[in-house]
């Protein structure tokens, strides 16, 4: 605990050399004589530290508006907001298509990653799970689902393979949703009148975080009116 506390201090003293290093055009004179006194340094300093802090996001709130468009093209825009709503909950960062379990990246989308990765909270922890993707899809999951909606497997009969590509989480997922077979109920049908709580429901034992299941998250109470967010911007 020392060690590391050592280790605190001295970046610490590192980062005020540098900043002072890069204030130094500003204090001294040709002579190298000081032009400021304390009290202007430490405001400069204080400007200095902010210009290189990042902006504050409203309320805490990361995208409360809303989430990054699909890459798929047409689809029933209902669908298409409920998605982006999921993606809300679920991977709300900057490349939600690589994202695994824990905030790490992907680069190979060519199948499912199949990472087990160590749940370190909620009523899981200790265990491991392999999700991924915009929608953090199971392995076994994924298996399923692109078996059913999946519009360009590889290989014939049991040897198919099923492309995790960005295009083709989607399309799985958009076809997935709008299957009321596979729901037991018409989810579109239920958007178009205004449901998106009851939908939300349903949805919560497939994705936890939507705020009805074990999972909840600090974007799960912001989920109904992210959608209507996306759900005009899908209409326009």
């Amino acid at each position: 605990m020392q060690l590391i506390n050592k280790a605190g201090k001295f970046l610490y003293l590192g980062c005020l050399i540098l900043i002072l290093s890069s204030l130094g055009r500003y204090i001294s004179k040709p002579q190298g004589q000081l032009s400021w006194h304390p009290q202007q340094i430490l405001v400069k300093l204080s400007q200095y530290w902010q210009s290189r802090s990042p902006s504050p996001q409203i309320n805490n709130v990361p995208s409360l508006h809303g989430t990054r468009a699909l890459v798929m093209e047409g689809g029933d825009p209902y669908i298409r907001a409920l998605m982006r709503t999921i993606t809300a909950s679920e991977a709300n960062v900057a490349r939600p298509y690589n994202v695994i379990y824990g905030g790490k990246y992907v680069n190979d989308l060519s199948r499912h990653p199949e990472i087990c990765v160590p749940i370190v909270v909620g009523p899981n922890i200790g265990n491991c799970t392999t999700a991924a993707g915009r929608y953090q899809m199971l392995d076994f999951t994924w298996s399923k689902q692109a078996k059913r909606y999946h519009p360009q497997p590889s290989g014939i009969w049991r040897w198919k393979t099923y492309s995790f590509e960005a295009e083709y989480q989607d399309a799985v997922v958009h076809d997935w949703l709008s299957d009321s077979q596979a729901w037991g109920t018409n989810i579109p049908q239920l958007l178009r009148q205004g449901e998106i709580t009851q939908v939300l429901k349903l949805r919560s034992s497939t994705w936890t975080s939507l705020g009805y299941g074990i999972e909840t998250n600090s974007m799960s109470t912001y989920l109904p009116r992210i959608y209507q967010n996306m759900l005009r911007e899908e209409l326009s």
